[in-house]
């Protein structure tokens, strides 16, 4: 048989005559084909498990709890690929449709050309991967995003999947603060009767969202074009242009193409200054697409080249708020409505301002479902302990969490950690989580509300409080999760994990960090952040 893995790869040899006789049939190369015509007929068959096996098999700075300068220290010197891996969030979470070596691989060789994917890294993610593309990246793609780079699919079924999403039917979206909150945050309930699409606890459900129509209007009108203009979408099918801006364009993120464009037209020097500094220092938070029109004053602009120097308008991931067990074919969402004012204009989430306000029940949205490969689900021992911090919507996995293990009747503990603003209007699903703690299901139920007294108070606090215990459910084998911001409360609660370890099992910091990076070796410490 031919023989498409190299001695070098780290397979033995029953694993390595599998894989050669894996991608022999699926690439149809026929017995006693010598290897060089099956390679040429393969084309890159030696890519799929990689040619750089003698590289770094252990990417250290594939740890999520590392922030990005560290880990672009870490890839110092290495090729492009592996900076450009560094630069991502290291959560393999699937949300780009990759992993995080996959994704950059295909942004190194020029197979993937969107190179904004990678949602829970962010702004920092996108900026560090253009920079490292402007120093040294490949000529296809030259540091631009494009709607035409599709990644592998995930989660399809019956054919549905992110490149080809199914019209779900809305059931329900309901505010779960109370009244006097300052906040909007909605369980949203979505029908996917019919469609074959299933989800395990700890998936994510993809759904592409749709500008607001405010500011598609407020574009259209800066660049004086026409929005009942007919244009042919990637799909080939036919748009006007405002449907166009509503449903394939990202309105909030300004493309350097789209600086370049409008400095070159620009009049003011002022004006060409300013966002000459935002190609070299990044755009301000919160500036968008309109701002950069605003302040270009740009006259002459054609549909044409506006629209080529727009990035695509990328599905948002959300942790899936049900389990299957219970709800049966629907899956449930914990979405917090994005709205702030700056300079004098209200601002929007896309997708969480369509899902709050823009959708009502029986209207549509399109979605897939997005599995988590990187371990976050309920442990596989149903007597294994399991610890859960997620305050505000990071309580949504744990919701399908909860209702997992109460269909299960799993028998090991459970305990959660939530916190918010204010106990009388931000308890989310209160009233489910205070019968889950008296039926037993929840074992341990503690809350931070931040602003209810003098001192604030976060979920880590409560850490802090509950040091011994936690560190004895730990011993047991217990299983730690976390949900939520990344950058704040997750390296928040990071630290004081490590802190608990260190000063309950005596250990220095050194030893404490080792120990903590057993926990997520063993897939016992696991984070959903964002």
């Amino acid at each position: 048989m031919s023989s498409f893995i190299p001695s070098s790869a780290p397979f033995n040899e029953e694993q390595r005559a599998w894989l050669n006789g894996f991608f022999a049939g699926m690439m149809g190369i026929q017995p006693g084909m010598d290897a060089g015509t099956a390679l040429a007929t393969a084309g890159v068959a030696t890519e799929l498990i990689g040619e750089d096996s003698e590289e770094d098999d252990d990417f250290p700075w594939h740890d999520s709890t590392l922030p990005i300068v560290e880990r672009m220290e870490m890839a110092e010197g290495k090729p492009l690929k592996r900076k450009l891996m560094a630069a991502m969030a290291q959560l393999n979470c699937g949300s780009c449709g990759y992993l995080c070596q996959t994704y950059a691989e295909a942004i190194e060789s020029g197979a993937e050309s969107n190179v904004t994917l990678c949602s829970p890294g962010g702004k920092e993610t996108k900026q560090m991967i253009k920079q490292l593309l402007k120093e040294g990246g490949s000529a296809e793609t030259n540091g631009k995003s494009a709607t035409n780079g599709t990644p592998a699919t995930n989660g399809a079924a019956n054919g549905y999947s992110r490149s080809n999403p199914y019209g779900a039917a809305i059931i329900e979206s309901r505010p779960l603060n109370k009244e006097g909150s300052a906040k909007d945050t909605r369980h949203v309930a979505i029908d996917l009767a019919g469609s074959g699409l299933n989800y395990e606890v700890g998936d994510a459900l993809g759904i592409y969202p749709e500008n607001c129509g405010e500011l598609v209007s407020q574009i259209i009108d800066r660049i004086g074009a026409d929005p009942n203009l007919s244009l042919t979408s990637s799909d080939g099918s036919r748009k006007t242009l405002r449907e166009a801006l509503q449903q394939d364009f990202c309105l909030k993120d300004p493309s350097d193409e789209l600086l370049l464009l409008v400095i070159a037209r620009a009049n003011e020097e002022t004006a060409k200054d300013l966002l000459h500094t935002m190609i070299d220092e990044g755009v301000p938070e919160g500036f968008d697409v309109l701002d950069v029109l605003e302040v270009a004053n740009v006259e002459s602009l054609t549909c044409t080249e506006f629209l080529e120097t727009l990035e695509p308008l990328n599905p948002r991931l959300y942790s899936i708020a049900s389990s299957m067990s219970q709800v049966g074919d629907q899956v449930h969402l914990t979405v917090g409505k994005v709205v702030y004012e700056r300079e004098g204009r209200v601002r929007k989430g896309a997708a969480s301002t369509m899902l709050a306000d823009r959708v009502v029940q029986g209207s549509t949205v399109r979605v897939f479902t997005q599995p988590n490969h990187g371990g976050f689900t309920i442990p596989r021992d149903p007597n294994s302990p399991m610890i859960m911090v997620g305050p505000g919507t990071g309580i949504a996995p744990f919701m399908a969490f909860l209702q997992e293990r109460n269909a299960q009747k799993s028998p090991g503990k459970n305990w959660l950690f939530f916190g918010d603003q204010h106990e009388a209007f931000d308890f989310l699903y209160e009233d489910e989580l205070k019968k889950y703690a008296s039926s037993g299901l929840l074992t341990k139920l503690d809350t931070a509300f931040s602003r209810d007294g003098d001192k604030k108070v976060y979920v880590q606090d409560r850490m802090r409080e509950n040091a011994s215990e936690l560190w004895q459910w730990i011993q047991e084998g217990g299983y730690f999760f976390v949900c939520g911001d990344a950058s704040r409360m997750a390296a928040d609660v990071d630290r004081a994990l490590a802190d608990i370890i260190a000063e309950q099992g005596n250990m220095s910091a050194d030893d404490a960090k080792a120990y903590l990076k057993r926990l997520v070796d063993e897939k016992r410490y696991v984070r959903d952040v964002y």
